[in-house]
């Protein structure tokens, strides 16, 4: 078997070792960009996050990301103590620091800030918000199809931590990596609550039969923004797309199978519970797919 790949793979750069990340205001040099072993996020996993990328001086889609970033710290109740505007010019101002203009990943992530003491309330974070911008040059560098295995791991359900929450707390489908390479997979294929296929760890997931392209209701699962870009680009470009329940004995006799996420786009799957999935190379849909998705972000 050949080595271990992972669906946010990227080529080495060395100018990554001199980066500057931005800190609740600050640019600090990448072994100075510190933040408290008392802060929520690292104690309890209480904060969210988004992953952003810049492509020729644009950052793409970053109005549903705020949304999505907006939408998650109302949900539970997280004031990230800026507006979008001021969101938008330190995300500019840390790519502006950098000399970033195209191929680079930003991860923006908030959480409720220091804790006065070590324990679980949300009151006992006093001092306002963490919010940290990490900005690395990067280009996706994923050198063959993704295998996947089928894990016991589950997305839940909204009751218990809603599956479409962004949050810090990301322990159950970390569980599910480890299992998926364990069976000598790369990543995780998730089920929802029924038994449907639904997702992988870390990106959403989709099929291909005989020329449709079917993806999971997203009733379980993480709504991708890239995820919501294939549906879109299916229905603009008259290629059938069904957000629907299925099966393993569906995914295991379909003609392509493909992830979606901000970072690798569309990454085809060439293996599944050690069944192939049509040649094992990206499919044609697939390949049509990226195509018309780098024409939208390049637009």
């Amino acid at each position: 078997m050949d080595d271990h790949v992972t669906t946010h793979q990227a080529a080495d750069d060395a100018r990554n070792e001199s980066i500057l990340i931005w800190v609740n205001g600050s640019l600090k040099p990448k072994q100075e960009a510190l933040v408290s072993v008392y802060d929520s996020g690292f104690m309890l996993g209480d904060g969210v996050w988004e992953g952003i990328r810049l492509y020729h001086g644009r950052w793409s889609f970053l109005d549903e990301h705020l949304d999505r970033l907006f939408e998650a710290a109302l949900a539970i109740d997280l004031d990230i103590g800026m507006d979008r505007a001021a969101l938008a010019r330190a995300i500019d101002e840390t790519a502006s620091a950098n000399g970033m203009t195209t191929d680079a990943h930003a991860r923006l992530m908030v959480t409720r800030g220091v804790k006065v003491r070590p324990f679980q309330h949300p009151s006992l974070s006093r001092s306002g918000p963490t919010v940290v911008i990490i900005m690395e040059h990067s280009r996706p560098s994923i050198p063959r199809p993704i295998r996947l295995a089928t894990v016991p791991h589950q997305r839940g359900l909204p009751m218990t931590q809603d599956p479409k929450l962004n949050s810090h707390s990301k322990l159950n489908c970390i569980l599910a990596c480890i299992a998926a390479e364990k069976a000598g997979a790369d990543e995780a294929l998730m089920l929802d609550v029924h038994g449907f296929v639904n997702t992988t760890n870390a990106c959403n997931f989709f099929i291909v039969r005989k020329g449709e392209v079917w993806t999971s209701t997203g009733d379980y699962c993480m709504n991708g923004i890239t995820r919501q870009k294939v549906i879109d680009l299916c229905r603009a470009n008259d290629i059938p797309v069904f957000e629907r329940n299925y099966s393993l004995v569906d995914t295991y006799g379909a003609d392509e199978a493909f992830l979606t996420g901000t970072f690798g786009a569309q990454t085809p799957v060439s293996q599944i519970d050690g069944r192939q999935i049509g040649t094992g190379e990206m499919g044609p849909v697939t390949a049509r797919l990226r195509d018309l998705y780098k024409a939208l972000v390049g637009a």
